[in-house]
């Protein structure tokens, strides 16, 4: 099992997002950690936003994310803003990489926007 202080803000982890139900993201995919690194070592949960190289699953406020070396994904994708959601470390596979300083200042400016920070 992975450990909490492994885990980063901006890592791209391989989560298991199975078991779902109805609309959640299901099995094996790339996920964002965004929960910040001093609340991660605090938590039980941490939490994500899902990825996807379906590129037609766009939405407006969605981010493309470009493969690249940092990130080291197979796929150009889609990261899922809408679908925040909180998981066990259990659920987390493997680190894949981590995204870059632009993308995550984008990711970032979302959130406030979202919870109407």
């Amino acid at each position: 099992m992975i450990s909490k202080t492994e885990i980063k803000c901006g890592d791209l982890y391989l989560a298991d997002f199975n078991p779902s139900i109805g609309h959640e993201y299901q099995g094996k995919r790339p996920a964002l950690v965004i929960e910040a690194d001093r609340q991660i070592i605090k938590s039980s949960l941490i939490t994500v936003l899902p990825l996807t190289s379906n590129l037609e699953n766009k939405n407006d406020e969605d981010i493309f994310i470009k493969v690249d070396k940092e990130n080291q994904l197979k796929f150009d994708s889609i990261i899922k803003v809408y679908d925040i959601v909180s998981f066990d470390r259990i659920r987390f596979i493997n680190r894949i990489g981590k995204i870059d300083q632009e993308t995550h200042r984008i990711v970032k400016n979302y959130l406030l926007k979202h919870f109407n920070l």
